[in-house]
């Protein structure tokens, strides 16, 4: 697939209200891009996109996960005492408020969302105030909370799922396949009885060489639960080359040691052949399941093998992020990149976010980062945020 384009209009059909407020949120991105990136000199005026990782505890051991999977950095005792230093829902609720000017949307993760204290009682501070929510979720809970997440309009689930049963069970947990259908069941069933749209749910599928061969499976699997869309990332990886050179590139320009990058050291995209998985994906589209199916990044079927082969080949630059979207960690760090919080522009809990976001530290990020070869980091070149949001490469 060479481009997600086609599915604009799918997502307008099926989902219209969020497909708009989804598209004002892009717009804003795209003027950050053009006029804050180009002439603000390291500052911006919009904020468009909010994330929180909001706990590091999880109940599942995806083996591929960054955090708690093989390579994680957040294996063992360390997540237990990393989750004594919860940012207090008050803070979240002060912060909402701090965020109220710019109305971004919100899409919160983990770790585990639901395992956060109170969990659902920010997420329904959120939607009161009239923002848009999104959540990331393994799909475990939502059983158990289906009845308030419906009555509370959440806007949106991505649930992660990454094959039919045996194949997901394998690479998540055994029993998760059946808890996660579960839960959509348990969705629908309470849509009905509010007569509610909301939330619009979709699935997250990550590709590996584990569960790769087998997705035409999995979408068929799913034509009756009446999803919103379906996602497959083709995965974040890296390799001992381009954490070396992150790890000097960060150090020299930013003054910043790195951890986080390690975890996508997996070597789960290894084997994987991109003519076969190509030829799979089109079977997927030809199932026509009756929702957007959308790949992150969409690339030319021709450069699949290469995509997962040569880890350090670019196929997005020019990343946009820090200059209209914007990362809490569960203790409060605030950061640029989601899945590699290592350089902290601050901390919600020493200082109001305005302050932070506009901060010194936030305007050398954004400084160094547009000056960087490429407009990106050497570890940036399979990082999700920048595959989604970052400027495609010709030919890829």
């Amino acid at each position: 697939m060479k481009t997600n384009f086609s599915i604009v209009w799918k997502m307008l059909f099926h989902n219209p209200d969020f497909a708009l407020h989804t598209a004002y949120s892009f717009g804003k991105m795209y003027k950050s891009n053009i006029i804050d990136r180009n002439f603000y000199k390291g500052k911006t005026k919009e904020l468009a996109l909010v994330y929180f990782r909001i706990t590091p505890l999880c109940n599942l051991r995806c083996l591929m996960c960054n955090q708690r999977g093989v390579s994680g950095v957040l294996k063992g005792s360390y997540a237990a005492e990393e989750s004594k230093k919860l940012v207090p829902i008050e803070r979240y609720f002060k912060l909402v408020d701090e965020l109220k000017k710019d109305n971004p949307m919100y899409y919160i993760w983990g770790g585990e969302p639901f395992l956060y204290p109170n969990f659902m009682d920010f997420a329904e501070y959120i939607t009161q105030k009239g923002s848009m929510l999104s959540v990331n979720t393994n799909g475990t809970f939502l059983e158990k909370n289906a009845e308030r997440i419906v009555k509370n309009k959440w806007h949106a689930l991505f649930v992660s799922l990454d094959g039919f049963r045996d194949v997901n069970d394998k690479i998540r947990g055994d029993g998760s396949y059946d808890r996660v259908i579960a839960g959509f069941k348990a969705i629908n069933e309470m849509k009905k009885k509010y007569k509610s749209h909301l939330p619009y749910m979709g699935i997250v599928t990550t590709v590996s060489n584990m569960n790769y061969m087998y997705l035409d499976q999995l979408t068929a699997a799913m034509k009756e639960f009446n999803l919103a869309w379906h996602i497959i990332n083709l995965g974040t990886y890296t390799n001992d080359t381009i954490i070396a050179k992150q790890r000097a590139y960060m150090k020299e320009h930013l003054d910043c040691d790195i951890r986080c990058l390690e975890g996508f050291n997996t070597g789960y995209n290894e084997g994987i052949d991109g003519h076969k998985f190509s030829e799979i994906l089109k079977k997927v589209h030809a199932l026509k399941p009756g929702y957007p199916i959308i790949t992150v990044p969409a690339l030319n079927p021709d450069k699949t093998t290469e995509y997962y082969a040569d880890l350090e080949k670019i196929v997005r630059h020019e990343c946009r992020v820090p200059w209209c979207q914007v990362n809490f960690d569960y203790n409060g760090n605030v950061h640029f990149c989601a899945d590699y919080p290592d350089y902290i522009i601050g901390n919600i809990m020493e200082s109001d976010f305005y302050t932070i976001w506009n901060g010194e530290r936030a305007q050398k990020f954004r400084n160094e980062l547009k000056n960087a070869p490429e407009g990106i980091f050497p570890g940036c070149v399979r990082c999700y945020q920048n595959m989604l949001f970052g400027k495609k490469v010709k030919g890829y």
